[in-house]
């Protein structure tokens, strides 16, 4: 039997802690499914129990309050019921990519300092080498298997009381520390702090109110974005459903079967979905809000998930260091909207404030292009031990978020570009976006990257690499006529290349810089 907390701690809400709100959704419907995969289903009860067990554990392996916990580990449910025990005793979540380089990863683990690591078995062989390469390590545990650490995780906190007592905590304490990824350089570990998870929390909410018994499908690692979505469903009272990698026939197979009223994916998967054969006669009938980030979808696209989906389409815009919805454009603007709607990432969200800033720190009218930039409670405490970086990021106020855009009369913001993608050529700023908008919107195209390649006279040339739907055929020379028929020369490619398939992280993003690498691996200059 579950301890009671005393009630004047249960309804307290100056401590702000996160462990508190999940606490509040699994208290909404005790013996309704919490989580679930393939191998095994508990229930709100069960796993609140478990939490706090698995906190005391934990504070019995020598972690005190901010010590940090890695998990290096597939999608899995008993991924989501530790990460509430490290919630719970005050630890620091410290979520690790398993399909990053593991060089990359142990970097990461002893950066910050890392005190245990829970992994799944899949992981055994970098499990071994992440046991001797940490220093800071006081100990390992298996989700899934006895191991040379012990017994699983259910059985090793099995003996453990199921009280444990609050942590006191403030909102500047950290929640959790992610990796930004390599795609761009150097990693970054980012710390979002109790305060930016409870405006996650609440923002969330206000957007996308959800119904009772809602049930979330969570398919990409749950490291990034999912983990936030499905959180944040988990804390109003919320069941989740997750999957170990983006298996289209069984994303389908799962909407239906388990009645998902929310899901998050990448518009690379949404696009894959939508080529599916016998993608119309599925059933999506209990979707309510289908989340599209990390890219803007192309209209046409967006178009056609309308027709297949439903009313249910839903954009946010955010990155790992302001998470996940800074602006939203919801199912109704979706339905409604024009052309020029339909290539918004949508207005600001309640708690937050967002403004087009030019390079002298200037705040700029509508229509005016220049970087977004972000102040209110989803911005996180900083990047850990990067002082140069935190300078850089943090300018005359403001986060800096790297993305160019702007904002129209009607509040609308739209993302044209990142800084680091644009194509400067012949002294012109080329924004790749929006010529592969005009690609997506061929029929045969399936997914396509722009970059900018070496040119002697022009100094960068526009280049399009295009992955095709299957079974389906263009030439360069169609896919440029395509390009004519909306672009002006200089933006039209110059050169397309087609693809097999395009290169992707594990995420689904499309790998721009390892793109254009192999043009300019052999070049003095970078630009």
């Amino acid at each position: 039997m579950l301890a009671s907390r005393p009630i004047e701690q249960e309804t307290s809400m100056q401590t702000y802690r996160t462990i508190d709100f999940l606490d509040h959704g699994m208290r909404l419907a005790p013996d309704a499914g919490f989580i679930a995969d393939d191998s095994i289903r508990l229930s709100h009860r069960e796993v609140q129990a478990l939490s706090h067990r698995i906190a005391n554990a934990l504070r019995g392996a020598g972690l005190n309050r901010g010590a940090r916990v890695a998990f290096y580990s597939p999608n899995c449910a008993l991924a989501f019921v530790a990460l509430l025990g490290v919630l719970r005793c005050g630890a620091v979540w410290q979520p690790v990519h398993s399909r990053n380089p593991l060089k990359e990863n142990i970097e990461f683990l002893v950066e910050n300092n890392c005190e245990y690591v829970f992994y799944h078995s899949k992981m055994a062989a970098e499990a071994a080498q992440i046991r001797t390469s940490v220093p800071t390590l006081k100990g390992m545990r298996c989700f899934d298997e006895a191991a040379e650490d012990g017994d699983a995780l259910l059985d090793w906190a099995a003996p453990f009381s199921d009280f444990f007592p609050d942590d006191e905590h403030g909102p500047e304490d950290i929640a959790w520390i992610k990796s930004s990824g390599g795609t761009t350089g150097r990693p970054k570990s980012i710390m979002i702090c109790h305060r930016n998870v409870q405006a996650l929390f609440a923002t969330f909410h206000l957007c996308m109110p959800l119904p009772a018994g809602h049930v979330n499908l969570c398919v990409p690692p749950m490291t990034h974005g999912a983990g936030n979505i499905a959180l944040a469903c988990l804390a109003r009272g919320g069941s989740i459903f997750t999957m170990e990698r983006a298996d289209i026939p069984r994303i389908i197979e799962n909407i239906a079967k388990h009645h998902v009223t929310t899901m998050f994916l990448p518009p690379t998967v949404i696009y894959s979905m939508l080529s599916t054969p016998g993608i119309r006669e599925a059933d999506f009938s209990s979707l309510r809000y289908f989340l599209y980030t990390s890219a803007p979808m192309s209209p046409d696209k967006l178009r056609e998930a309308l027709e297949v989906f439903g009313p249910v389409m839903a954009q946010t815009w955010g990155q790992t260091e302001a998470p996940l919805i800074c602006t939203y454009l919801g199912p109704a603007e979706h339905v409604q909207a024009d052309a020029r709607v339909l290539k918004s990432c949508g207005r600001v969200t309640p708690l937050m404030r967002v403004e087009v800033m030019d390079d002298e720190g200037r705040i700029l009218g509508p229509g005016e292009v220049g970087e977004m930039v972000l102040q209110g409670d989803l911005v996180m405490k900083g990047y850990f031990n990067r002082d140069e970086e935190n300078k850089k990021v943090n300018r005359f106020g403001w986060h800096h978020t790297g993305d160019v855009g702007y904002r129209d009369e009607d509040g609308l913001y739209f993302i044209i570009d990142r800084n680091k993608d644009m194509i400067i050529s012949g002294g012109f700023n080329i924004f790749p976006s929006e010529i592969e908008h005009v690609l997506l919107a061929h029929p045969n195209v399936l997914d396509c990257a722009v970059v900018g390649v070496p040119d002697e006279k022009w100094g960068e040339a526009v280049k399009a690499i295009v992955e095709l739907k299957a079974g389906h055929a263009a030439t360069e020379e169609q896919l440029k006529a395509h390009c004519r028929a909306t672009l002006d020369g200089l933006k039209t490619p110059k050169t397309i290349e087609i693809w097999e398939t395009l290169p992707r992280s594990s995420l689904g993003k499309v790998l721009k810089k390892e793109i254009r690498e192999r043009y300019w691996k052999d070049q003095w200059r970078r630009v």
